[in-house]
């Protein structure tokens, strides 16, 4: 239903802007996304990220810990990318559970602890499980393709010229109405999603209080430090797992403070946490201190 709401929302932009030969093009157009999107989510978003993949070889840890995790979730293995960024944050994309992938920043790895990795990881696994991830990216392209088109509402007003109206209602829909809608509709869709990944994330690492101390954490960090891809292209600010440089009204995401809170209710009824199941072997724990990788940035405080 909310797809539909974007694309009849892109098909009105369309209208006012060439008539019914303007709708149909849009409608044609919001379809060819659609399709393009579902076949090509991940590949979209991870190169937008320049994310490289990593295996047990080159991440031993964090390769480890997005597996025994998705064990835990009974979820097909997903691949599982790394992205070299200060910036403090993760996503997971795809099309269903067997087209998934996961990545995060090095920012993200070097900051937390393994517990509280394990919680963000939980909670984008949490979307995979609950197939947030298709909707998430589709609204995304198709909310900033209603953006773009508005911005021609400044330059080419079509619709009903011999009445007059046309182009008032064109600037007013291109300019106002249809790009402030669209973002309503996507918030709508990101904001009920968070607190559902988080209770199931959650559950899969049976330790509701890590990924509440990850979130404190990297909330602020994610204030501060630029995010290149969400500055370039800020519908993508809904993938991650906190918000990135807007107000809270305007957030793809809701209040950390309300996620925190309702994460410290559960606790006591998510069940054994991952570490108490997969404790950490003795090979994952230098015998004295060694110089970080890229590749593998997770320690254990």
């Amino acid at each position: 239903m909310l797809l539909s709401a974007l694309t009849a929302l892109f098909m009105a932009l369309g209208y006012t802007l060439g008539g019914s030969g303007g709708a149909f093009i849009a409608l044609l157009v919001a379809a060819g996304m659609n399709l393009f999107t579902f076949w090509n989510a991940d590949k979209i978003v991870l190169s937008m990220h320049n994310a490289r993949e990593v295996d047990a070889q080159s991440a031993p840890e964090y390769y480890g810990l997005v597996r025994d995790l998705a064990q835990r979730a009974r979820l097909p293995m997903p691949r599982v990318y790394l992205i070299d960024e200060p910036h403090p944050n993760a996503f997971a994309t795809g099309r269903d559970p067997e087209h998934a992938a996961v990545a995060a920043t090095t920012g993200l790895l070097s900051m937390l602890t393994r517990e509280e990795v394990a919680g963000v990881m939980a909670h984008e696994l949490a979307h995979v499980k609950n197939r947030d991830t298709l909707i998430m990216t589709m609204v995304a392209t198709i909310a900033g393709a209603i953006s773009m088109l508005a911005n021609f509402g400044l330059f080419f007003r079509g619709g009903n010229q011999e009445n007059g109206h046309g182009n008032i209602a064109a600037t007013l829909l291109a300019v106002i109405v249809a790009p402030f809608a669209a973002m309503i509709v996507q918030m709508a869709i990101s904001r009920t999603r968070e607190y559902g990944a988080d209770a199931a994330g959650a559950q899969i690492s049976g330790n509701p209080r890590a990924l509440a101390s990850a979130l404190a954490k990297i909330s602020g960090k994610a204030e501060m430090i630029p995010n290149p891809v969400a500055e370039r292209n800020p519908a993508a600010a809904q993938l991650y797992i906190v918000p990135v440089h807007v107000s809270e009204l305007f957030s793809t995401h809701p209040a950390t403070e309300k996620r925190i809170a309702a994460l410290e209710a559960m606790t006591g009824t998510a069940g054994v946490p991952v570490s108490a199941l997969n404790p950490v072997r003795p090979s994952m724990v230098a015998a004295k201190p060694r110089k970080s990788s890229a590749l593998d940035p997770l320690r254990r405080d």
